[in-house]
């Protein structure tokens, strides 16, 4: 099968997996391996976050009337925003990058050049990690229930929209922002299935959690961009002193086109998120990830 094409079926996964609860990173881990392909490598991590790129483009399409209404309308609206932005973002590094960095540092002893990548490709690691979102999800969706039985009509809910200060607390922001960080080291345990979840058992509404949590998305994404390409390029002047550089050209083609079809997807996707959320159905994205732990599991025991 041609290179292209594989990419192009990793872009609709991701497309289509990203912007929901599921981890997307579990999903395209999979698909990587069903077409023989090395999901530690630098220039599938690399291809895999400028997938993330396309479907942070679909985000923000997707939520800008939204976030205008609710963090854009004027200063103050504006500063509660950033503020909580900032907050969360913090505590997202504060307790994501040490974790990464005693993982490292502990799962590849004796080695000088131990990367969180390279345990991205362990089905054994990824299995229990979606297994954890989908009882998280669960837990928080029975919450959710319990307060708002029956999901009410929105039919003009941008235009309802509380124009001012449309937040989340200062407190609930910390602990999306908290959680957050704990996704970053383990493929499987889904961002947005984490930090909605959290939103939800901090007593705020589903509106809001999912408004926040993608705003948060758009934040980290750059920052996992630079690391990938940071990656890839240290890479590539590594096989340059072997004497078989890589081929970066085909790379960035093949970045592009992903990005561009998982754009597409993660508008298809948002749509279809948006509206099991309001019609609460959150449980069933818990009940899929913990059905498709084991499915990762049995994957792993046939050698994949």
């Amino acid at each position: 099968m041609p290179f292209l094409l594989k990419v192009f079926i990793l872009a609709i996964v991701q497309g289509l997996a990203e912007l929901l609860p599921v981890s997307s990173s579990a999903h395209v881990v999979v698909a990587e391996k069903l077409l023989a392909l090395d999901p530690s490598s630098p220039q599938m991590t690399l291809i895999l976050v400028m997938l993330h790129t396309g479907t942070m483009f679909a985000v923000i399409v997707y939520f800008w009337n939204q976030w205008r209404l609710a963090y854009f309308t004027n200063a103050h609206a504006f500063k509660r925003f950033a503020v909580r932005a900032i907050w969360a973002s913090f505590l997202t590094a504060l307790v994501g990058y040490p974790i990464i960095e005693i993982i490292e540092h502990t799962a590849f002893k004796g080695h000088s050049k131990g990367e969180i990548e390279l345990l991205f490709s362990r089905l054994d690691l990824i299995a229990p990690a979606l297994f954890a979102a989908g009882l998280l999800i669960l837990i928080s969706s029975r919450k959710d229930r319990a307060e708002t039985p029956t999901a009410p009509a929105r039919p003009n809910y941008e235009r309802s929209l509380v124009l001012s200060g449309d937040n989340v607390t200062f407190s609930q922001a910390g602990w999306m922002g908290a959680v957050q960080g704990l996704c970053l080291p383990f493929r499987g345990f889904s961002r947005s299935g984490a930090t909605i979840s959290t939103g939800l058992l901090t007593n705020t509404s589903r509106q809001r959690a999912e408004r926040f949590s993608f705003a948060l998305a758009v934040i980290l994404t750059p920052a996992a961009i630079a690391r990938e390409a940071e990656r890839l390029l240290k890479a590539n002047h590594a096989a340059a002193l072997a004497g078989t550089p890589l081929d970066l050209h085909a790379n960035v083609l093949a970045s592009l086109l992903g990005m561009l079809f998982s754009f597409i997807a993660g508008l298809a996707a948002l749509r279809w998120l948006s509206s099991w959320l309001e019609h609460g159905r959150w449980y069933l994205f818990g009940i899929y990830c913990i059905v498709a732990s084991f499915a990762v599991f049995y994957l792993y025991h046939l050698g994949y």
